[in-house]
Parts: C-alpha cells; sequence; structure tokens
C-alpha cells in the first residue's frame, strides 16, 4: 500500500529508518508486534505529512481488500456489512485463529442491530481504533451500502463504539 500511495522510496525508506525486529521482512504466514506497525506508520507520517489517524484509516480500507482477495470463502456466506461485521468474534477471529494461533486479535462486540442501525464496540490493548474503522470502512464499500459511521471513545482509543447507520 505504502508503495502504492508514497512510492517505492518513501517505502524503502520508512523500513530502513525503523528499528525492526523482523528487519522489515513480512510474509503472509508470519505473526509480527505490532510495535513495528506503529514504528513504520509514525515514520511514515512524518515523512508523507499525513496524520496517523488518517494513515491507520487507508491501512484499514487497503487490507480488507486485501483480506476480500485472499481470503473470498470469508465473504461468500454474508449479504451485506451488518451480517459480516456481526460475524467478526464468531466466525471471522475463529477462522483466523485457525490460520494464525499466535495472532493477538481485538474483540469486537454487536450491540443492537436494527434493520438500518448497528453498534459495534471495538476493544484491543494496542489502541488501533482508526485501524478498525478503516476496516469497517473497507467492508461497507465491499458490499457497496451507503452506511455512515459515527464513532464515541469510551476509554480512548482501546475501546470504541462504532454507530453505523444505514442511509435511506
Amino acid at each position: 500500500m505504502v508503495e502504492d500511495k508514497f512510492g517505492f522510496e518513501i517505502a524503502d525508506n520508512i523500513v530502513s529508518e525503523s528499528k525492526l525486529e523482523s528487519g522489515g521482512v513480512y510474509t503472509a504466514v508470519g505473526t509480527y508486534h505490532h510495535s513495528e506497525m506503529v514504528q513504520l506508520v509514525t515514520n511514515l507520517s512524518q515523512k508523507s505529512k499525513v496524520q496517523i489517524p488518517e494513515l491507520l484509516k487507508t491501512f484499514g480500507r487497503h487490507l480488507f481488500g486485501q483480506f476480500v482477495k485472499g481470503y473470498g470463502r470469508f465473504f461468500t456466506k454474508t449479504q451485506n456489512a451488518f451480517e459480516f461485521l456481526s460475524g467478526i468474534e464468531n466466525y471471522i477471529h475463529v477462522e483466523v485463529r485457525k490460520l494464525y494461533p499466535d495472532a493477538e486479535l481485538p474483540k469486537f462486540e454487536v450491540g443492537p442491530i436494527e434493520q438500518d442501525h448497528m453498534e459495534l464496540i471495538y476493544r484491543s490493548e494496542r489502541g488501533m481504533a482508526d485501524f478498525a474503522e478503516g476496516l469497517i470502512e473497507g467492508c461497507i464499500s465491499h458490499f457497496g451500502e451507503d452506511i455512515s459511521i459515527r464513532r464515541e471513545n469510551i476509554n480512548g482509543s482501546q475501546e470504541v463504539k462504532f454507530l453505523l447507520d444505514r442511509k435511506l
């Protein structure tokens, strides 16, 4: 994503200027400490002059598209964003843990769901609510729906309530 949006030189610079345990070498089957992402995003923000929350949202949207390409089977059983998002904990994360047993996943609690309204509470010690919001935006875009997102911070970015409303 960084190469596509900002160019190879910036991508190379942020990796080489970060102190990464992995050395900046990543594979699809690896598990990496989230501090590496924090370093990379911080360095990218400094180089690109784009604020960290916007970069995290952008990466979330991008990554959702990559999930669709790489794990299409997760998306065949759902017809809309609310249905997909309501299955994160009981279906998606169960399947992710089969593939990546060491993954430290956030928790998503589904609140009341009505025909045109849904509440989704994100909890993670990592405080990556902006990234989660980008993933939610990517989901909405994937299903081609017109859904607004409002955000209520419960405990900073570690616990956030997302209020989703379908526009009629």
